[in-house]
């Protein structure tokens, strides 16, 4: 079709050839689709051996180009320098092996699943090394009975691993954790409740201090309570003092902790039991601690964990001993981090053997008060266990059964009420409305009054 112009206002459309180089007005705004090839799915389900051969590969490049490197153009003294240059060029390499067959798009995610995993498994080894390497060192006397039933009061610098113990340093820890917690745990908690039920400035207030006492360096909170406690009011060096030391440092972490576990309690719990009539008290007692009690219990785990650890407050608190002190109130106790202290650092084989033993005996005994915390706190809010099912379906049931009783009994006391009210109103025939005449009037009464 060709577009003829015959005048300045009008056109004309004449069949035939398109002239060299002319196109219709329709074709001028045709304009073709682009056209996207549909990329192939990933299954992320499951490992495929493209990407095991890409990952082995890419390890022995890296490997091979590492020694090149490190022995012929840049030599390395140390192990890490090696880990670092292996690792970043095996990051390459997989990058350059994985673009070969994938999408720039693939290749980012497969990069990005390489970094994430890698970070996750060197925070696994690190904390498996913290764990297994006071474990390994100290196994020579974790094996032997004695460590945990004698102390080292009798026991000499060449004395072997089956003479003395721990007993002062283990009895010392529990009873001092014992002390900090039976302070910071109410004390941290009301607080933490007192800053969600009652809101201000004053809680501002709290809320800041506690914020930045968590920073607090631990000699600070020892040399506190040494200069108030003991120096002026008398009190002994003993666990006691190591105590209130080690709840100064551990009460900031609870109340911080127990602020953000009551913030996470639905509000329309607390308004169900306003509208019920609850006082904000019987709320605080009835509804927000049993919702918060399993966060709670991690709040608690985390000022344990700050305070069991500490050396120093324990140190200018309550001193150092190697006799088994039972009375927290009187004389000097030692706890197993100030132990460990003075043993690694004694120089001695067998004592130095000792130290390792009392930090990973440490770890066990921070994995107890672990599990006993979650015991005490149970599951999260909603979430009952077999035992709690089991109960709640036994309580349901005796209600169901007290009800059913209750309507069978009023249903049996019936009769009894129409015989009653008979007898009744034989007694007291005025009070029958029939007999009154208090029944409403028939039609042919109606008729009859004029």
């Amino acid at each position: 079709m060709t577009v003829v112009q015959h005048s300045e206002q009008e056109w004309q459309f004449e069949e035939g050839p398109e002239p060299d180089g002319a196109t219709a007005p329709d074709a001028m705004w045709e304009t073709e689709p682009r056209r996207f090839e549909p990329e192939a799915k990933r299954s992320i389900g499951r490992v495929r051996r493209e990407s095991v051969y890409a990952l082995v590969g890419s390890a022995m490049a890296a490997i091979t180009l590492t020694e090149l490197i490190t022995t012929w153009f840049a030599p390395f003294a140390g192990h890490l320098a090696l880990i670092l240059v292996a690792y970043v060029l095996f990051v390459v390499v997989y990058g350059l092996i994985t673009s070969l067959t994938e999408s720039a798009r693939a290749v980012r995610d497969r990069l990005a699943q390489l970094l994430t995993y890698s970070a996750t498994a060197l925070v696994f080894f690190l904390m498996a090394w913290v764990i297994a390497f006071p474990l390994w060192n100290g196994h020579a006397a974790l094996l032997h009975a004695n460590f945990y039933t004698q102390d080292l009061r009798t026991t000499g610098p060449l004395d072997p691993i089956n003479v003395g113990g721990l007993q002062y340093a283990v009895i010392g820890t529990i009873e001092q954790i014992t002390i900090t917690l039976a302070i910071s745990v109410p004390l941290g908690i009301g607080c933490g409740l007192f800053l969600n039920e009652a809101p201000g400035r004053l809680a501002n207030l709290v809320r800041t201090v506690a914020a930045a006492a968590t920073a607090l360096p631990s000699v600070v909170a020892g040399l506190f309570i040494y200069a108030l406690a003991i120096l002026q009011f008398g009190l002994p060096l003993s666990g006691f003092a190591a105590g209130l030391a080690l709840s100064i440092m551990t009460l900031p972490i609870i109340i911080r902790a127990s602020d953000v576990v009551f913030r996470l309690v639905p509000a329309g719990l607390k308004e169900a039991s306003y509208a019920l009539g609850a006082t904000r008290w019987r709320t605080s007692m009835r509804v927000t601690l049993p919702t918060a009690r399993s966060g709670l219990a991690t709040a608690v785990i985390l000022g344990a964990a700050r305070g069991i650890g500490e050396t120093s407050p324990v140190l200018l608190t309550a001193g150092y001993t190697k006799y088994t002190n039972y009375n927290p109130f009187s004389q000097a106790q030692t706890s197993l981090p100030l132990a460990t202290y003075k043993l690694v650092t004694s120089g001695v084989a067998n004592y130095v053997s000792r130290g390792y033993a009392a930090a990973g005996l440490l770890f066990v005994l921070v994995l107890i008060l672990f599990a006993l915390a979650r015991v005490i706190g149970g599951r999260g809010p909603g979430q009952l266990s077999n035992g709690q099912r089991r109960r709640r379906a036994v309580a349901s049931a005796a209600l169901a059964a007290r009800y059913r009783a209750s309507e069978q009994d009023e249903r049996a006391a019936e009769p009894d009420a129409d015989l009653e009210l008979e007898h009744h109103l034989e007694l007291h025939p005025e009070q029958d409305p029939a007999a009154a005449g208090t029944q409403p009037p028939t039609a042919e009464e109606e008729w009859e009054q004029p």
